[in-house]
């Protein structure tokens, strides 16, 4: 049988990959990290930026590579289980990932915002997180609680949350603390329960333990 393996090109940083790192070791297969040097390797991507996954067939040659960080996890997703076959179950779970970037986004704007737009912006990313937050809450509740965002395996929309809220607290902190500080100020039980389930996921152990894990900050 034809297996594949994976090279992932990004940064030695969380930043945008750690949602396919988490899913890379979640379907159990061969994939190892490039780190190009930056930016003498910008001309080598397929749009110049970052990440970049190249897929190998058992010969080791690569026959598929795509890039945009999102596009990414959704191939990964689909193709290893990740994400339900029915159309409008997926639709659900990528809705609430789509939000994940948003907020990002808004981060970052904010960031950058001049001094009479930066109010503005801090509310409206203040905003977003606080709605992302009640949503997700919600439709944790609504599945009993139980760590995942639907049926009792983990998906998608868990990992993705996972690494949003692990960006937030962690890899934010040294660029802005006060994000930092609301993000794990705005964790509801429903959150911290789906962290501790990622976290103690077999799935997941030998990438979620390459770092400090999210539990532990947040009951520092």
């Amino acid at each position: 049988m034809s297996t594949s393996s994976f090279t992932l090109r990004y940064f030695n940083t969380a930043g945008l990959a750690e949602t396919i790192r988490l899913l890379l070791t979640a379907a159990n297969v061969d994939w190892t990290e490039e780190h190009p040097e930056w930016p003498a390797e910008k001309s080598n991507q397929p749009f110049g930026r970052l990440p970049v996954l190249i897929q190998k067939s058992d010969d080791g040659e690569a026959d598929f590579v795509i890039s945009e960080s999102v596009t990414i996890e959704r191939y990964l997703a689909r193709t290893y289980g990740f994400l339900p076959a029915d159309p409008r179950k997926a639709a659900l779970q990528e809705q609430i990932r789509d939000r994940l970037t948003d907020i990002i986004l808004a981060f970052y704007m904010q960031r950058v915002a001049s001094d009479d737009k930066k109010k503005e912006l801090v509310t409206k990313f203040e905003d977003l997180l606080k709605k992302q937050v009640e949503v997700s809450s919600q439709a944790l509740r609504e599945n009993g609680n139980n760590g995942h965002f639907f049926g009792g395996e983990l998906a998608y929309v868990d990992i993705a949350t996972y690494a949003f809220f692990k960006y937030l607290v962690v890899s934010v902190k040294d660029m802005q603390e006060s994000v930092s500080e609301l993000a794990k100020a705005s964790l509801t039980p429903e959150l911290h329960k789906l962290i501790s389930v990622i976290e103690a996921d077999p799935l997941l152990a030998a990438q979620v333990d390459k770092t400090e894990k999210l539990v532990s900050v947040l009951s520092a």
